[in-house]
C-alpha cells in the first residue's frame, strides 16, 4: 500500500497538489478535505462572474474541456477521493492524525496520514464597524456569496453600492456592478489612493481618474465608521467626511492567511500570521506541507517575507508540493509580486517594488516616468502607454516596473519581459539592451521599456535632472513666490495658451527656436522645462545645463499630468 497523504483545502492548490502526487505516484492513497460544498473554482474570476463575463457560476468551476471539478470529477479523473462539508478540527503531529467533522451530520473521525498539505486558504477581513453584520454587507470570498451578490443585481435589488477598500478586488467588483449593472457605485479607500501598496500616487491618479470617467465615485484618505441599518438592512454607510446611501456593500479591505490550525498544531508562524514554508514548502514539521493564501514567502527584491495571496501562485506552488510529496525534490523560491487588473478598457499592472516601498524599506531609490505609444507611433491604432522604472541608486538595480495602459496585451507583455529577470537582479544597463521583438504593429523600435532605462541612466548619470508630477505641482503652485520660471518647449499652438494664462512665470519657446533665444533666459532662476511626454524638455535640458545649472525636467510631460487629470 501506498503512502497516506491528506490535503487540508480544495479550492487551488489542494486539487493542483492531490492531481500532480498522484501523477507521480500512482499507489498514493491521497484523500482532499474541504468544509465547503463545492470546491476546486476560480476564486480570482468571481467579479467576472458577477459582471457577466463568465454566465454562470459552474464556469468558475470547469475544465478547458468543459467537466465540472466536483468530487465525482477529481475521483474519476484524477484518482483520488474527496470529502466535501468536513472540517478539519485539530492536527495530532505526535501520531500523525487529523480529527474532522463532516458538517452534514456532525460525525466527527480520525484521519491518519504519512503527509499533510495545508492549502488552508485566507479569510476576508471583517472590519469592527458598527453595523457590519447587517443584511446587504458581502465580502467576495467563496462563491456562494458571489452567486447572492448577482442574483441581488440582476433581480433590480440594487441601486447603488459601495466598495469599501481600493485594492484589486473592491476595483473589480465596482467595475462589475457599473459596467454591466449601471449600478451606482462608490469606491470609500482609507488609504490616499487606490491600489495602495501596491502602485505609485502617479499611477493611481491615472487609474482613478478613468474610473471617475466610467461613473465610478472614488473617495480616499476616507474612514468609515458605522453603516445605517433599518430592519436589518444596509441603507448608508458614515465616514469621517459623508453619508453614502447604498443598498449594496462589498467589504473589500484585505485578507488574512487562514492559519489557526496550524498555529493550533504548534507550527512556525510568520509576523504575517501566515504559516512560515521554506523553499520546499515545509512547514517547521517536515511531514507537514503548506502553500497558497495561508504561507508566507520570500520577496526575491526586498529580500523579505511577504505575503501574497493569489490563485497563480496557490497554482504552482501546488505542483511544487506535489512533487515532493512523490519523492523529487523541487523547490519555490519566492515572488517578484507581480499583478494586473482590468479597469474597464484599461489595465494596470507591475512588478517588483513601488518606489514608495523601495523607499519603506530604506532603499536609496529614484523613478523613471515615459510616456510611449505601444506601438511604432506611425502605427494606425496605437495608444499610449504611462509606465514608471524603480532603481536603485547606488547598484542602479532595477527592482520594478508599473504602469497603466489599454486594455489588451501591450502592457502585460512589458511588465511580464521584466518580471521574469527581476530575480535575476538586471541593472538599467541590462534593460536598456534588453531584446525585444519587434514589427511596427506590435512595438516602437525602441521599446518603452529600453526607453525607461535609459532614461533612468540618464538621471542617475545627472544629465536629466528629473522631477516628478508631484515636485512639479509644488512648484507650479508657489509660483508667486519663488524665482521658477517654467519653459514649455511646445509648438506655440499648443504653449502659447499657457503663457498667456500664466505670464510671467510661464514662457514658451518651441524647442526648434531654443538655440537662437537662449538670451531670453535668465541665469539666476530655477527653470523647469515642459513638453508633452518628457523627451523634448530632456533635448532642452540638454542645451541649457552648460549656461544654467538649475534645470528640471517634468517626467511625462503635459501628457502625464492630463492622464491623471490635473489640468493647468
Amino acid at each position: 500500500m501506498g503512502q497516506k497523504i491528506l490535503i487540508i483545502g480544495g479550492v487551488a492548490l489542494g486539487p493542483k497538489a492531490a492531481s500532480r502526487a498522484k501523477r507521480l505516484d500512482p499507489d498514493a492513497e491521497i484523500t482532499l478535505i474541504d468544509q465547503d460544498s463545492i470546491i476546486s473554482y476560480g476564486g480570482c474570476g468571481i467579479p467576472y462572474y458577477v459582471c457577466g463575463d463568465v454566465a454562470e457560476p459552474e464556469g468558475l468551476r470547469s475544465t478547458s474541456f468543459h467537466s465540472l471539478r466536483d468530487a465525482d470529477y477529481f475521483a474519476r479523473e484524477k484518482g483520488f477521493a474527496v470529502r466535501t462539508s468536513t472540517r478539519a478540527l485539530k492536527i495530532d503531529r505526535a501520531k500523525k492524525e487529523l480529527h474532522v467533522k463532516n458538517l452534514n451530520n456532525g460525525q466527527e473521525d480520525i484521519l491518519a496520514y504519512d503527509k499533510l498539505v495545508l492549502a488552508t486558504g485566507s479569510r476576508p477581513f471583517i472590519p469592527p464597524i458598527p453595523g457590519v453584520e447587517a443584511d446587504g454587507i458581502f465580502t467576495v470570498s467563496d462563491i456562494h456569496k458571489a452567486v447572492e451578490i448577482k442574483n441581488r443585481l440582476s433581480q433590480g435589488q440594487v441601486g447603488k453600492a459601495v466598495v469599501l477598500g481600493g485594492g484589486a478586488i473592491g476595483l473589480e467588483m465596482a467595475e462589475a456592478m457599473a459596467d454591466l449593472w449601471g449600478i451606482e457605485t462608490t469606491v470609500v479607500e482609507m488609504m490616499d489612493q487606490i491600489l495602495p501598496r501596491l502602485i505609485d500616487k502617479n499611477i493611481a491618479k491615472m487609474a482613478q481618474k478613468h474610473l471617475e470617467e466610467k461613473g465610478i465615485t472614488v473617495f480616499t484618505s476616507e474612514r468609515a465608521e458605522s453603516f445605517c441599518v433599518e430592519d436589518g438592512k444596509v441603507t448608508a454607510i458614515k465616514t469621517d467626511k459623508r453619508t453614502i446611501d447604498t443598498d449594496l456593500v462589498i467589504l473589500s479591505v484585505g485578507v488574512r492567511p487562514n492559519s489557526q490550525l496550524a498555529k493550533d498544531a504548534g507550527l512556525a508562524i510568520g509576523s504575517f500570521g501566515g504559516i512560515i514554508v521554506n523553499r520546499r514548502l515545509q512547514t517547521s514539521d517536515p511531514h507537514i506541507y503548506a502553500g497558497g493564501d495561508c504561507v508566507e514567502m520570500a520577496d526575491l527584491i526586498s529580500g523579505c517575507n511577504t505575503y501574497a495571496p493569489m490563485g497563480s501562485l496557490a497554482n504552482r506552488q501546488g505542483r511544487v508540493i506535489g512533487s515532493n510529496l512523490a519523492g523529487k525534490a523541487e523547490s519555490f523560491d519566492g515572488v517578484v509580486g507581480s499583478f494586473i487588473i482590468k479597469l474597464f478598457d484599461n489595465c494596470v499592472a507591475k512588478t517588483g517594488l513601488s518606489l514608495e516601498a523601495a523607499k519603506a524599506l530604506g532603499i536609496d531609490a529614484l523613478a523613471s516616468f515615459v510616456v510611449q505609444a505601444d506601438k511604432a507611433h506611425f502605427y494606425p491604432d496605437s495608444s499610449m502607454l504611462f509606465m514608471q522604472m524603480v532603481v536603485e541608486k547606488g547598484t542602479q538595480r532595477v527592482l520594478g516596473v508599473q504602469g497603466i495602459g489599454p486594455n489588451n496585451c501591450s502592457l502585460l507583455a512589458r511588465i511580464s519581459a521584466v518580471a521574469g529577470i527581476l530575480k535575476y537582479r538586471p541593472t538599467v544597463s541590462d534593460i536598456a539592451n534588453l531584446e525585444f521583438p519587434y514589427a511596427p504593429p506590435y512595438a516602437a523600435a525602441m521599446d518603452i521599456i529600453n526607453v525607461l532605462a535609459n532614461t533612468a541612466q540618464n538621471i542617475l548619470e545627472g544629465r536629466n535632472t528629473a522631477i516628478s508630477q508631484e515636485e512639479f505641482l509644488q512648484r507650479f503652485s508657489a509660483r508667486e513666490s519663488t524665482d521658477t520660471l517654467f519653459v514649455d518647449v511646445r509648438a506655440a499652438a499648443q504653449g502659447g495658451p499657457l503663457m498667456e494664462k500664466y505670464a510671467p512665470h510661464w514662457l514658451n519657446i518651441p524647442n526648434n527656436q531654443l538655440r537662437e533665444r537662449m538670451n531670453e533666459l535668465p541665469q539666476d532662476k530655477e527653470i523647469i522645462l515642459v513638453c508633452n511626454a518628457g523627451s523634448r524638455s530632456y533635448d532642452a535640458m540638454c542645451l541649457l545645463q552648460k549656461s544654467n545649472t538649475k534645470t528640471l525636467n517634468l517626467q511625462g510631460g503635459i501628457g502625464g499630468l492630463k492622464r491623471a487629470g490635473i489640468i493647468l
